[in-house]
């Protein structure tokens, strides 16, 4: 974890940074930029993101390491990670988080995440640029609570942004951005980029079976039950008690956070 920059040396700062280490924390924050790197690495071969655009965070404790601003994620150093508490307080490394900190910690705030992941996705943005939801037309997407909702339009680093995506996620492990992109989370930087690489399939599956035809979706009936929920998701149901103001699809049940194929 090191030491904070120079600019980040209020008292505030230097207490957070002797509690991390107090309770043994710095080796874990090491780690965990490590792997934001590894995973930031990965979305940029993919393709899921280009040039500056995309951010990606993992959270330890009350902690919260995130890619900085203006980083090309195909090229970005451990060295480089933004460290934060969970109120956006800078306390760790050299260059200021992203400018969608609001829309990370809004996740972290409103879910029982442990990472959080966002792109832009050719086929997911081309999805959010026409349609309000993802419907559900794959088993598959049952692992991420069902039907992928498109949260409206706001624009980026604001915290309208991350009021409407908070909104989309309700019941759901991922939402597309209305033209903008995609966000995921999971209990672990793995899990969400498994989240982000299985929308990315399903829209494209979703945009080529579109083509040829109209898309089916399962219902209740003809829906397979999804993957048991995780430790960490059996602690906190994901079913809002007020449902989002979002179109919501009958055959959305599950809520599993892996993606399993037969």
């Amino acid at each position: 974890m090191g030491k904070p920059a120079d600019n980040l040396g209020s008292i505030g700062v230097k207490s957070a940074w002797r509690r991390a280490d107090r309770h043994g924390m710095t080796d874990g924050i090491d780690a965990l930029c490590a792997e934001v790197v590894e995973v930031s690495r990965v979305l940029a071969r993919a393709g899921l993101v280009i040039g500056t655009a995309g951010n990606v965070s993992a959270r330890l404790g009350d902690f919260v390491a995130v890619t900085p601003t203006g980083s090309r994620l195909s090229s970005l150093r451990a060295s480089e990670i933004a460290i934060v508490e969970l109120d956006g307080t800078q306390v760790g490394g050299p260059l200021a988080p992203t400018s969608e900190l609001p829309l990370h910690l809004a996740v972290y705030r409103g879910h029982d995440a442990g990472a959080v992941v966002h792109t832009h996705p050719p086929m997911g943005t081309a999805v959010a640029c026409v349609a309000d939801e993802l419907p559900c037309i794959h088993y598959a997407l049952l692992t991420l609570g069902g039907g992928v909702r498109v949260a409206p339009y706001a624009t980026f680093g604001t915290d309208d942004l991350a009021d409407v995506v908070a909104a989309a996620l309700e019941g759901r492990t991922a939402a597309l951005l209305g033209g903008h992109g995609a966000v995921t989370y999971g209990d672990t930087l793995q899990g969400a980029l498994d989240a982000t690489e299985l929308l990315e399939w399903a829209c494209g599956v979703y945009v080529h079976a579109g083509a040829i035809g109209t898309p089916r979706t399962l219902g209740e009936e003809t829906a397979p039950r999804s993957p048991p929920r995780s430790r960490r998701t059996a602690k906190r149901s994901l079913v809002s008690p007020k449902p989002a103001e979002f179109p919501r699809t009958p055959h959305a049940r599950g809520r599993g956070r892996e993606a399993v194929f037969a």
